[in-house]
C-alpha cells in the first residue's frame, strides 16, 4: 500500500490539541504497522514545517523533522511539475485550491496512489480515498 501524506494530517499528528489528532495518530500507526510506503513532496514538507513552527513551535518542528519526515519518501518538485500545478490551479479558478494541492494530485496520479493521509476535502473531490 502506498499513501500520500498531506500537510493537514501531518500537522494533526503533531498537535495533541487538534480536533483530529487521535484519528491522525491512529491512521499513522496503522500505516507504519502495515509497512505502507508514505510519499509526499518537498512542497508539503515546506508547508507543513511553516504551519507547525507558527502554530505549535520549534519543539514540534524538531519532532516533525526527526521523527516523521524520515518516514516519508519525498518527491522533489521540478520545473515541469511546478508548472503543471500552477496551470491546474489557474484552470480550476478556485481561491481555496492551492498550487501545493494541485502538485500533490499530479504526483498521486503519476504514481498511481489512490490513498491520501489528509484532512483536506479537495483530495476526496479529486476521487482519492481519504484517511482518516
Amino acid at each position: 500500500m502506498t499513501v500520500f501524506a498531506d500537510t493537514a494530517a501531518l500537522f494533526a499528528l503533531l498537535d495533541s490539541g487538534e480536533r483530529y489528532h487521535a484519528a491522525a495518530a491512529n491512521a499513522w500507526r496503522e500505516f507504519l504497522e502495515l509497512d505502507a510506503a508514505l510519499v509526499t513532496t518537498n512542497y508539503i514538507l515546506l508547508e507543513a514545517a511553516a504551519v507547525i513552527q507558527r502554530r505549535i513551535g520549534l519543539a514540534a518542528l524538531r519532532a516533525f523533522h526527526d521523527e516523521i519526515a524520515p518516514q516519508l519518501e519525498v518527491v522533489w518538485v521540478d520545473a515541469d511539475l511546478h508548472r503543471s500545478g500552477v496551470e491546474a490551479t489557474l484552470i480550476a479558478a478556485r481561491r481555496d485550491l492551492s498550487v501545493v494541492d494541485c502538485v500533490s494530485f499530479r504526483v498521486m496520479r503519476n504514481r498511481g496512489i489512490s490513498i491520501a493521509f489528509t484532512l483536506d476535502s479537495h483530495f476526496r473531490e479529486q476521487g482519492f480515498t481519504v484517511v482518516p
